[in-house]
């Protein structure tokens, strides 16, 4: 018992959208090399760390909040290393880095090294891909 290693990740605020996931921080990559190589890598390996990545999620409406509880497959992710990553971006200095992760020709996520601040991040990851372990609705006070 207490052996699972799980990752705990939330997303809220209204850009949150009900079918796909941003996540601003899979993991730090301060790897001291900004090359897509170094960069896949320290994630990857990042990844080994986790059974399981859960996702705790609120999508606001006008009259309730949405509820989501999902499980992020580590080894969806992990298909990053397939992206044809590139530079993106007119930042001066290191320069972030992102490309898509796509399954039989459709995007199931863009991965982004973001220069600025140094973060691994996932958006549009779409919410059919990951296991939905709970869902609903909590009305907001009139």
């Amino acid at each position: 018992m207490g052996e699972t290693k799980v990752s705990v990740k939330t997303e809220t605020g209204k850009g949150t959208k009900v079918n796909q996931i941003s996540m601003t921080k899979l993991c730090t990559t301060e790897t001291g090399q900004w090359t897509v190589g170094a960069l896949v890598k320290h994630a990857l390996q990042h990844l080994t760390r986790y059974a399981h990545i859960l996702m705790m999620r609120a999508i606001w409406r006008a009259d309730h909040i949405h509820y989501q509880v999902l499980d992020i497959p580590p080894d969806l992710l992990r298909l990053m290393k397939t992206a044809d990553i590139a530079p993106v971006g007119k930042r001066p200095g290191r320069g972030s880095l992102a490309g898509y992760v796509k399954i039989d020709g459709e995007s199931v996520f863009r991965v982004h090294f973001d220069g600025a601040d140094g973060k691994c991040q996932i958006h549009n990851l779409l919410v059919g891909r990951c296991r939905m372990l709970l869902e609903w609705d909590q009305p907001l006070p009139a």
